[in-house]
């Protein structure tokens, strides 16, 4: 069975990622590159590793967050989907099974705010895990006086955390957030479809989600 680390080694694959990064940057959108798919990947491993899914399903899940924006190659728009018809072709010619296909294919199908809905564990945790990555270093412009709402916001979180309790569940995302950048307010302008989104992944999960912003609980 192929494994996650394989699948990052592919050369073809780590091209895929750069050059929908690159049209990202012409869009002058934060970071989309291997800092961001490999986070997600990692984050969606730890949500279902935590919740004791069998370490395949993990794997797979960790495969659909490092291939999950791969569809900005072709168009922001609707990249979800044909992210989802990319990531077909590449599996299928790595020679994964049809039912893996699948898994990984309908979580990034079912990743982004506008058409997405958690069908699966696996969609739930990817879900999660894409949006709850908001930090500082996503930020590419530099010109702090030239950040517009989504430059602010990002580059206004200090710290993010993303946790399950012991109990197994609540799931948290926690940001320390500064303020002399963005308010919180403009948090919730950008994001507030996103967070509903989590919620309903973390409902397919059986967990309640939790957002805490500068220590205050927000949802």
């Amino acid at each position: 069975m192929l494994t996650y680390d394989q699948v990052k080694k592919s050369n073809a694959i780590k091209t895929y990622i750069i050059r929908a990064d690159e049209s990202l940057i012409s869009l002058g959108y934060t970071e989309h590159s291997f800092a961001h798919v490999t986070l997600v990947a990692e984050k969606a491993g730890y949500i279902l590793s935590t919740l004791g899914y069998p370490d395949r399903t993990v794997e797979l899940v960790m495969i659909a967050g490092y291939l999950h924006d791969i569809g900005n190659i072709v168009n922001r728009v609707e990249h979800s989907q044909s992210g989802a018809i990319i990531a077909f072709r590449i599996l299928d010619h790595l020679g994964f099974p049809p039912d893996e296909i699948g898994q990984i294919v309908t979580a990034i199908g079912n990743h982004d705010e506008g058409t997405g809905i958690p069908v699966s564990e696996l969609a739930a945790a990817l879900i999660l895990a894409d949006k709850s990555d908001v930090r500082r270093n996503r930020v590419r412009n530099q010109d702090v006086s030239a950040f517009d709402i989504h430059d602010r916001v990002n580059y206004s979180v200090t710290k993010s955390e993303l946790k399950i309790n012991e109990v197994h569940t609540l799931i948290k995302l926690k940001l320390s957030v500064d303020t002399h950048y963005s308010s919180v307010m403009d948090y919730f302008e950008i994001f507030l479809q996103r967070m509903v989104l989590c919620r309903k992944a973390a409902e397919k999960l059986g967990l309640q989600f939790k957002l805490m912003i500068n220590e205050q609980q927000l949802i």
